[in-house]
C-alpha cells in the first residue's frame, strides 16, 4: 500500500499554524479540536478539549458546546464520519450547508454565540475526536468540506503522534528496521524486501519483529501505522 508523504508535527507549536489556515479557507473566527475520552466505557465517554484559540471565555464556549451538543458527538462518531454543522439564529451558514448537502449533516439550531461545523476523525480507541470551526459566517463549499476534513484527519493524527512519543521506549529504530518497515508499509513481502536491501529473509523478518516491539505494536501492520504517525515512515 502507499501513503502520502506527510509533514509530521514535532510539537504542538507546529499545529497551530496549520488550524489557522483551515480556519482563514472556510472564513471561521475560531478553531477547537475536542477528543473523546474514555473508548471502551460508553457510559463514562466524554468530550476534552485538546487545543482552541478562543481566548478569554474558551473554557465557556467548550462547556456550552459540550452540553449542548456532546451526547450527540459523541455517538455520531460510533456511527458516521459526516461533519456535524449547526447555525446561530440570526447569522446562520444554511445557504452554504444547502450547497454542501450530503456532505454535511446538520444539528437543530442550539442556543451557542455561535455557528460551527466539526470534522469527526476516528483513529482507534485514543484518536477518536472533532476539529471543529466555528464563526457567524462560516463559507462551506464541497471543495472545502472535503479538504478541511482530511486535513482534520492530519490534525488528529499529529496530536496522537506526539503524545505516543512521549510513551514509546527510550530505544529508537535503527536505520535497517525503518528501511524494513518503509517498504513493508509500501506492500512488499519479506521476500521482496529481501531481494532489495541485499538480505536474507530471516534478516528481514528479525528487523521487522524487532521493530514491531520497540514500538509496542502486537503485529507488524500495527508496527506500520504507528511508525508513520510517529514520523519514522511515510
Amino acid at each position: 500500500m502507499q501513503f502520502l508523504r506527510v509533514q509530521r508535527a514535532s510539537s504542538r507549536s507546529d499545529i497551530f499554524p496549520k488550524l489557522v489556515a483551515m480556519q482563514k479557507a472556510v472564513n471561521a473566527r475560531n478553531f477547537a479540536i475536542f477528543r473523546v475520552s474514555g473508548a471502551g466505557m460508553p457510559n463514562k465517554r466524554k468530550m476534552v478539549c485538546e487545543l482552541d484559540n478562543w481566548g478569554v471565555g474558551a473554557g465557556e464556549y467548550s462547556n456550552a458546546l459540550i452540553q449542548i451538543y456532546g451526547e450527540v458527538l459523541i455517538h455520531h462518531i460510533d456511527v458516521s464520519v459526516l461533519p456535524l454543522a449547526w447555525g446561530r439564529a440570526g447569522h446562520a451558514n444554511a445557504a452554504t450547508l444547502e450547497d454542501c448537502y450530503g456532505l454535511v449533516l446538520k444539528l437543530d439550531e442550539g442556543d451557542l454565540p455561535f455557528a460551527g461545523i466539526a470534522f469527526p476523525v476516528r483513529l482507534g480507541a485514543v484518536g477518536n475526536g472533532y476539529v471543529v470551526f466555528s464563526g457567524d459566517k462560516l463559507t462551506l463549499s464541497p471543495d472545502s468540506v472535503l479538504e478541511s476534513h482530511v486535513r482534520s484527519c492530519h490534525i488528529m493524527m499529529d496530536l496522537l503522534a506526539l503524545d505516543e512519543r512521549r510513551t514509546v521506549p527510550a530505544e529508537t529504530l535503527s536505520e535497517r528496521e525503518i528501511a524494513c518497515l518503509q517498504l513493508a508499509g509500501d506492500g512488499q513481502i519479506s521476500e521482496e524486501i529481501a531481494e532489495r536491501l541485499g538480505l536474507s529473509v530471516h534478516t528481514v523478518n528479525a528487523y521487522l519483529g524487532s521493530a514491531t516491539i520497540k514500538l509496542d505494536s502486537v503485529n507488524r501492520i500495527q508496527a506500520i501505522a504507528k511508525a508513520i504517525r510517529l514520523g519514522y515512515i511515510h
